[in-house]
């Protein structure tokens, strides 16, 4: 079993493409990054694990049976004071960027001590561990928490990946030092989703190239800095405009690389949580004892699935991933 460890939210969306408050209301889904990835695992037939804090409320609840809707143990999410977290969405058009404001102060997560996580028991049967960059930008307890939850899953001999995920609104929020919390948390991990800007900001150096190459400079700077990663995945994206990007994947290892095509993806439904998804397919790929070339191919084809779908999770099959690799876009009957 995989177990994720992060924040649940709802995400409130201006409906259409309104800006925040044009009409005063909204569409409300729930979300996370570390949630996301265990709805896109789960999905795709893995067993996985949420390990949360929400408030006893409608709200907090609701969020739980929504994961749990998809086949996620929620065992572990307990109930805590506070409030429930909420970002708001305004969704881009044409050339105007989606933009994203974050209401998570005082959250039951995010005000949870760190030591109140039992991680003995919290780990107990489970094979990985993922982490996200979100849940230590939150607040002095969230990183220590995170912090520990790595620790002693490393020293159960599980396996951690961790996303980068680095959000600057977030650290900015409080007397933060994001470079040490987050090389503590990579030095742990065997797999980095990340890319040459995470390595950047991990490293304190900036890579010269272009493209594959910059990638490939940044990842060996990481392997020799962290000897406990086995894989750096990352995506490449050009944006187009709002409705349409260029997405490609690739996977490092120490002794070399793989690279998938680029796919044009137009049509755009919704790109967030494309990042998680890419996570899902990635894991679920090697978890499955695929090479890293199908783990990327794997990744690619959720990531680029996710944004035809409404909402944060990820709901796709391996059917899904199949039929997108064949290229069959006729209906499926």
């Amino acid at each position: 079993m995989i177990l994720c460890f992060g924040e649940l939210l709802l995400r409130l969306t201006a409906p259409g493409r309104e800006l925040l408050m044009q009409s005063g209301r909204f569409d409300v889904n729930v979300g996370g990054a570390e949630a996301n990835v265990a709805v896109g695992l789960a999905n795709l037939g893995h067993a996985s694990a949420c390990a949360s804090a929400v408030p006893d409320s409608p709200l907090g609840r609701g969020a739980v049976s929504a994961l749990r809707a998809q086949g996620v143990d929620c065992s572990r999410v307990v109930t805590r004071d506070g409030r429930m977290g909420l970002y708001f969405l305004s969704v881009g058009a044409g050339l105007r960027a989606s933009d994203i404001v974050y209401d998570r102060a005082g959250s039951s997560f995010a005000t949870a001590p760190a030591d109140s996580w039992d991680w003995d028991r919290l780990l107990d049967g489970c094979t990985r561990l993922h982490l996200s960059g979100i849940t230590p930008a939150l607040g002095r307890e969230s990183a220590n928490a995170a912090i520990a939850a790595a620790e002693a899953a490393r020293a159960k001999g599980l396996t951690i990946s961790f996303d980068g995920n680095y959000r600057a609104r977030l650290w900015e929020a409080w007397d933060s030092d994001p470079r040490s919390v987050l090389t503590r948390l990579v030095g742990l991990a065997d797999l980095l989703f990340g890319n040459h800007r995470d390595v950047s900001l991990l490293l304190g150096q900036d890579f010269s190239g272009d493209g594959e190459d910059r990638r490939r400079e940044a990842a060996q700077a990481a392997f020799a800095a962290f000897p406990n990663l086995k894989h750096i995945a990352s995506t490449a994206r050009h944006v187009i405009d709002a409705d349409h990007h260029r997405l490609s994947a690739r996977i490092d290892m120490p002794g070399g690389s793989v690279q998938t095509p680029e796919v044009s993806i137009s049509g755009i439904v919704d790109r967030i949580g494309g990042g998680d998804a890419f996570a899902s397919g990635v894991l679920h790929g090697l978890m499955s004892g695929e090479s890293e070339d199908v783990a990327a191919r794997w990744g690619l084809a959720v990531a680029a699935l996710k944004h035809s779908l409404p909402g944060d999770f990820s709901l796709f099959h391996q059917s899904d991933i199949d039929a997108f690799l064949a290229g069959g876009l006729d209906v499926r009957r």
